[in-house]
């Protein structure tokens, strides 16, 4: 069995140890980074995420792996009754919190540190449940989105987005050269952390995507899964009901 993708390979923590603290180190400029490295592109895949959802009026949406909260905000477009976000990065939930402080938003989202792969909250909860580049960062992926159809209810959609790669072979040249080379330099120097965008680039050459990934959502109890390329499959969505 291949060695799992961590930040920091010579380190005693493990994975999910390892992710914490690798955000809690970049934190402070994770946000300007998303939005620098993809051109601002990043905006439209997480509006495009969330209009998976807007036919199912989801009153309680769940948003794991949250970061800075920008997908639990874009939730808001749905006009629900409560976004809750969780992620296990205290650090980035600071930053996120802030900035709901900023946009009067607190009374919206709430903000809470919690394990993606054990969920504080109960079976059967949350109408909707998104997932914005987080589940490759998982220790244990199936857990984790066993985890999130234990909180969905049943019939609720849980919709994911993350980083994929071109079918095109000219598109797929060029994308692995600035993933691979011009993504880790400038996010290593700009973020003051020398590994953490190459880890990243590494998490996301090592997860199972597309066809992969729908059947690894399937075996877990996912139904009617569904699979939706963006950006010449720069990006996808996947798409799974309980």
């Amino acid at each position: 069995m291949p060695q799992p993708v961590t930040p920091y390979q010579d380190s005693q923590l493990n994975k999910k140890q390892q992710v914490a603290k690798m955000f809690n180190n970049i934190a402070w400029r994770y946000d300007f980074l998303n939005h620098f490295l993809s051109f601002g592109v990043d905006n439209y895949w997480r509006r495009k995420t969330i209009s998976v959802l807007k036919n199912d009026k989801p009153e309680l949406i769940l948003d794991v792996a949250t970061g800075t909260g920008d997908l639990a905000i874009a939730g808001l477009r749905l006009n629900p009754l409560k976004v809750y976000g969780v992620d296990i990065s205290e650090d980035m939930l600071k930053i996120g919190r802030d900035k709901l402080r900023k946009k009067n938003l607190l009374d919206k989202i709430e903000l809470l540190e919690s394990d993606s792969e054990n969920l504080i909250f109960e079976d059967n909860k949350f109408d909707a449940i998104t997932v914005g580049f987080g589940v490759r960062n998982f220790e244990n992926l199936e857990k984790g989105l066993s985890e999130m159809l234990r909180v969905l209810k049943p019939g609720a959609k849980a919709v994911i987005l993350e980083f994929s790669k071109p079918k095109n072979s000219i598109i797929r040249s060029f994308y692995a050269f600035y993933s691979g080379k011009v993504c880790p330099w400038l996010g290593n120097m700009i973020s003051k952390d020398p590994i953490a965008y190459t880890y990243l680039n590494k998490s996301v050459e090592a997860f199972p995507e597309g066809e992969n990934f729908a059947t690894i959502l399937r075996k877990t109890g996912y139904k009617d899964v569904k699979i939706h390329p963006l950006t010449f499959g720069v990006v996808t969505i996947y798409i799974g009901k309980k």
